[in-house]
């Protein structure tokens, strides 16, 4: 894979509160690799935890390539419902 790019989007009351979006240019890794550099740099740029992946985010990403973390997934308390990433085809 040579590029990726992936959009992160903090919900609260089905409204977008804030969003950002990572880029990953670096085709010596892999997807997975790819995937986990942007969420780490949308979960700081957001300035919020990093959530706990589940089998549940892996069978969606793979899919629709699109994954919903609930604020359960997250260690510590968030003030938000829900953490969405989407890669952009």
């Amino acid at each position: 894979m040579s590029k990726m790019n992936v959009t992160g989007k903090l919900l609260k009351n089905n409204k977008i509160i804030s969003m950002e979006t990572a880029v990953n240019e670096d085709a010596s890794l892999n997807m997975t690799r790819q995937l986990e550099a942007c969420l780490l740099e949308i979960c700081k740029n957001l300035n919020i935890p990093i959530p706990i992946w589940m089998k549940k985010n892996t069978k969606e990403f793979v899919r629709f390539k699109k994954t919903i973390f609930t604020s359960e997934q997250f260690m510590e308390k968030v003030n938000f419902d829900s953490f969405v990433i989407e890669m952009d085809h």
